[in-house]
C-alpha cells in the first residue's frame, strides 16, 4: 500500500513538473521572433505586451565606421536575448529632465526597442516609430517618457530608436566627404533613423506589425527628425504618417551647407589638434566627447549635405517633394520663458519696447502690434509668445503650413496648453529650468525660471505617450490623467486611421479644410478654435528676410 501511494505521489509530482516545463517552453516560444539577422528572445509584461529591447539595426559605428553611413548588422547564430536596453549614444549630461534605463553609454549605440501587443506574426497592426528629443546633443530610446507599453496596449506596435548625437552624429569634414560614396558628410544621426525605418520595413511583420502602416513621431529634435525623414529621398517612401511635437527643420535660420559644415569640422579638428581624419578616428570616444564641452567648440546639427537632404527642407516642401502623408503637428503654449527674450530686465512696458526695438529695428512697431506689451502682465505673455515662436513655434507652424499647401493629405494642428502640476515634496528645492528641464538646488550654473503659466517645452510627451506614472517628479492629478487620455487617444487614432477623431473625443477638423485654419487646443477642456496667429509667423518671416 505504501509503495502504491509513493508511486502515485511520484507520478503526480512528475506531471506537475512536466506541465511547468511545458508552460516555460510555451512562454519562451511566444517571446521569440525570427528577423532577417537571427532569432530574438524578448519578455512579456504583465499587461500582455511583448517587449524586445536592445535590437541592433546597424553595425556598431566605431573605428573605421565612425562618421560613416550606417552599415548592415552581421547575422547571429542561436538565440539573442532582447531583454534590456542597449547603450545610449555618446552625450554629455545637458538636460535635467532625462532619465535613462540604458545599458551605459557607448559609440556602439545603434539599437532599437519594440513593444508589441500582437500574439503572432499573422497580425498586421499599425506601427509607431518614435525619435527622442534633446537638441541632437542628448536623449535615448530608453527614457521612461517614451516607453511604448501604454501605446502598445492600444493596439499599436511601438518602437523607440537610438541615433548618433553631436559630434558623432553630425560632424562634416572634407576628408569624410572625399571618402564617402555619396560625396557627402554629416547627418549620420539622421541616416541612422532612416536605417531604422528600413529595418522596420524588413522586419516589423515578425512582430505583428504592418510595414505599410508606419507612422513616425518625435518631440523637439525628434520632431525636427520627423520633418527631415519626410524630406529625405532615403526615407520618405518608408512612412505612412507623421507626428511632429514642437519643431521642424523649416526654421527661421537656414540650415548650414555642406561647405560651411566642412569648414566648421576643420576648425574643430584643429581645436583638438587632429591633423587628419585618421587622427580624429583614433581619438578615444570619451576624449572626443569632452572636447565638445569646450566653450569654443561648435554645435553640430543637421545640414544640407546634398545626399540625405539634396536641397534645403524648405525647398523640398515648397516643391511638394516631401513624403505625401497625413501630418499631425503642433506646439506648446510656453515653449520658452519670457526671460529668454528679456534676460534679467524687469518685464515693464518700457523694457519690453527697448528689447523689441533692439531685435527688430524699424520693424519694431509691427512686432509690438502683434506681440503687444502695454502692461506688465501683457509683457510677460507677449514676451513668452515671442520667445517661444522664435525658438520653435515658427518652425512647427511652417511645417504645418507648407505641408498643407503642397500635399493632398490631411493636416491636423494642435496647441497644447496644460501646465504641469507642482513637483512632489520629495523634490525638495528643485525648480523648473529652461526647455522643460529640472534644476537641483545645488547646481549654481543652471538657469532657473519662474513657475510656468502654460505648457513648457517637452511637457506633453508623457501625456501623449500615456506615461505620466513613469515621471516621479510631478504630483499628477486626475485632471492630468484626463488630459493624457484625450491626447493619447488622438495620437493613437491618428496612427491607426490617419484621423485623430474617435468616440468620446471633441471633433478635430483638418487644418487644411475650410476657409479658416482650425486648431485643437488640448487641455482639461479640449476644444477647437480658429487660428488667430498667422500674422505673427508671416511677420517673423519678413523680419528675417525669408
Amino acid at each position: 500500500m505504501k509503495k502504491l501511494l509513493f508511486l502515485l505521489l511520484l507520478s503526480a509530482q512528475t506531471a506537475v513538473i512536466a506541465v511547468a516545463q511545458s508552460n516555460r517552453a510555451s512562454s519562451t516560444s511566444a517571446n521569440r521572433v525570427k528577423i532577417i539577422n537571427g532569432i530574438l528572445e524578448g519578455t512579456t509584461e504583465k499587461s500582455g505586451v511583448r517587449t524586445f529591447k536592445g535590437i541592433p539595426f546597424a553595425a556598431a559605428p566605431v573605428g573605421a565606421l565612425r562618421w560613416r553611413e550606417p552599415h548592415p548588422v552581421k547575422n547571429w547564430s542561436g538565440v539573442r536575448k532582447a531583454d534590456k536596453f542597449g547603450p545610449r549614444a555618446m552625450q554629455r549630461d545637458i538636460f535635467g529632465d532625462m532619465n535613462f534605463r540604458a545599458d551605459g553609454m557607448s559609440e556602439d549605440c545603434l539599437y532599437l526597442n519594440v513593444w508589441t501587443p500582437a500574439k503572432t506574426n499573422k497580425e498586421r497592426l499599425p506601427v509607431l516609430v518614435y525619435f527622442y528629443g534633446g537638441g541632437f546633443m542628448a536623449g535615448d530610446g530608453s527614457e521612461p517618457r517614451y516607453d511604448g507599453e501604454s501605446m502598445a496596449q492600444k493596439g499599436i506596435v511601438t518602437l523607440t530608436v537610438n541615433y548618433r548625437l553631436g559630434v558623432y552624429g553630425f560632424f562634416a569634414h572634407p576628408e569624410l566627404t572625399e571618402e564617402s560614396p555619396n560625396n557627402a558628410s554629416g547627418n549620420y544621426g539622421l541616416m541612422d533613423q532612416a536605417a531604422a525605418l528600413q529595418w522596420v520595413k524588413q522586419n516589423i511583420a515578425a512582430f505583428g506589425g504592418d510595414p505599410e502602416k508606419v507612422t513616425i513621431a518625435g518631440e523637439s529634435a525628434g520632431s525636427f527628425s520627423v520633418s527631415a525623414q519626410m524630406a529625405s529621398p532615403l526615407s520618405k517612401k518608408l512612412i505612412a504618417g507623421a507626428i511632429g511635437e514642437s519643431g521642424s527643420l523649416l526654421s527661421l535660420q537656414p540650415l548650414t551647407s555642406l561647405e560651411q559644415a566642412e569648414e566648421i569640422g576643420v576648425k574643430f579638428a584643429n581645436m583638438v589638434r587632429a591633423n587628419s581624419l585618421k587622427a580624429l578616428r583614433a581619438m578615444p570616444a570619451k576624449q572626443l566627447l569632452e572636447a565638445t564641452a569646450n566653450p569654443e567648440a561648435p554645435r553640430f546639427s543637421a545640414i544640407v549635405d546634398g545626399y540625405f537632404l539634396p536641397k534645403s527642407p524648405e525647398a523640398i516642401f515648397q516643391a511638394g517633394e516631401q513624403a505625401q502623408v497625413p501630418l499631425l503637428a503642433g506646439w506648446n503654449s510656453e515653449e520658452m520663458n519670457y526671460r529668454a527674450l528679456m534676460g534679467q530686465l524687469q518685464p515693464t512696458p518700457e523694457n519690453y519696447k527697448k528689447t523689441v526695438q533692439n531685435l527688430y529695428g524699424n520693424k519694431a512697431d509691427e512686432a509690438l502690434r502683434l506681440y503687444p506689451g502695454s502692461t506688465e502682465e501683457e509683457v510677460i505673455q507677449s514676451a513668452t509668445d515671442l520667445a517661444g515662436d522664435r525658438f520653435i513655434g515658427y518652425s512647427t507652424w511652417k511645417l504645418i503650413d507648407m505641408h498643407a499647401k503642397t500635399s493632398n493629405k490631411p493636416v491636423f494642428r494642435y496647441y497644447y496648453t496644460r501646465p504641469r502640476p507642482a513637483m512632489v515634496p520629495e523634490m525638495g528645492d528643485a525648480a523648473p529650468g529652461l526647455a522643460g528641464g529640472v534644476v537641483r538646488g545645488n547646481d549654481p550654473s543652471a538657469v532657473k525660471i519662474a513657475p510656468s503659466q502654460g505648457a513648457v517645452h517637452s511637457a506633453e510627451i508623457e501625456y501623449a505617450m500615456g506615461n505620466l506614472s513613469s515621471n516621479k517628479v510631478y504630483a499628477w492629478t486626475p485632471d492630468d490623467y484626463k488630459v493624457s487620455q484625450v491626447m493619447q487617444d488622438y495620437f493613437a487614432n491618428f496612427i491607426k486611421t490617419i484621423n485623430p477623431n474617435g468616440a468620446g473625443l471633441p471633433q478635430w477638423p483638418a487644418a487644411n479644410t475650410g476657409d479658416k485654419v482650425q486648431v485643437m487646443h488640448i487641455d482639461v477642456k479640449s476644444e477647437v478654435k480658429p487660428d488667430e496667429t498667422r500674422d505673427r509667423y508671416l511677420f517673423l518671416e519678413s523680419a528675417t528676410g525669408k
